[in-house]
């Protein structure tokens, strides 16, 4: 077991909370990383963002899941900022350069959300586009349905509004299979099964870098357990709400999935079905990628993004 590193109290609305800074060396000379890190204090906590592109063009919000950080939308930060977008991708607290949460019972679904909402508000950010995937979506959705005078359109891939009703089968095979690997999330083994194309040992290392050791990985660690998989769990009575909101959006929303992601690849129906703005709208399963699809198919998402925007 490692040492203990040395922790420090962050005085939050939920009260004084326990957590832990990363090292910065340990984001040093990251394999196709050297975007400039900006800082702000959310709720007494560090949280850390990408804000790339020109100040004044127009706003694009990209949110990640678990367990990883900004570094999944290295790629595509450069080609929509090259496209004279800003680019916005804050790191979730637990996550990334985000100030850490030493025990996972600091972790829910509603403070997470209240934490990102805060960020959207404190950064003055207005007619976003928003993409979001895995966890980005389970947490910028809900924001987006509370701050909807904020956003323009949104684009989703690879994830869902979790009500406790109908959660894929895949994830509940992913949720199983991680738990049988140990204690804590195996990281290089869910990027690496979340991929269609293999992941470099230095891409690999890039995604446990905010990790040092497990002291640092209470958010990977719990967050599947955060998913409102039946009616009764925290958040799911919420989700139901927030659908509603959905089921009356009439601003521009596009699903463009990868066709092997065996998670959560199947919850674009949902959208396109249920979601006003979402008809009419060039849907996409896209080939070859998997459920972190901003590694597999980068040019082609931001491609579409910018699609998206210029024809909505």
């Amino acid at each position: 077991m490692a040492q203990k590193p040395q922790t420090f109290d962050s005085n939050t609305k939920y009260g004084t909370l326990e957590t832990l800074r990363t090292p910065g060396h340990r984001f040093d000379n990251l394999q196709g990383y050297s975007f400039r890190p900006n800082y702000i204090t959310i709720d007494g906590l560090r949280m850390h963002y990408i804000d790339e592109g020109p100040e004044n063009g127009q706003v694009i919000l990209l949110l990640h899941g678990e367990p990883t950080w900004a570094y999944l939308y290295r790629h595509m930060i450069t080609q929509l900022a090259d496209k004279g977008y800003r680019v916005i991708v804050p790191d979730l607290i637990g996550f990334g350069r985000s100030d850490k949460l030493l025990h996972t019972s600091d972790h829910t679904y509603a403070r997470h959300v209240d934490w990102v909402k805060e960020f959207v508000v404190s950064m003055e950010l207005e007619n976003i586009t928003l993409f979001v995937q895995d966890w980005g979506a389970y947490i910028g959705l809900v924001v987006a349905a509370e701050a909807e005078e904020r956003f323009d359109r949104i684009l989703l891939s690879n994830g869902g509004l979790p009500n406790g009703e109908n959660t894929p089968l895949g994830f509940h095979l992913f949720r199983l299979s991680v738990s049988l690997v140990g204690e804590h999330f195996p990281i290089k083994l869910a990027m690496q099964l979340g991929t269609f194309f293999p992941l470099s040992l230095k891409e690999k290392w890039a995604y446990v870098a905010p990790f040092p050791n497990t002291y640092y990985t209470a958010g990977p660690d719990i967050f599947d357990d955060l998913v409102p998989t039946s009616p009764d769990m925290p958040g799911a009575a919420k989700n139901k709400e927030v659908w509603k909101t959905f089921e009356n959006w009439q601003k521009p929303f596009l699903t463009v999935f990868g066709d092997a992601d065996f998670v959560l690849g199947t919850l674009d129906k949902e959208f396109q079905e249920r979601v006003p703005g979402a008809q009419g709208q060039p849907h996409r399963r896209l080939k070859f990628g998997g459920h972190f699809i901003q590694e597999d198919l980068p040019h082609i998402l931001s491609d579409e993004l910018d699609k998206f925007i210029q024809n909505n």
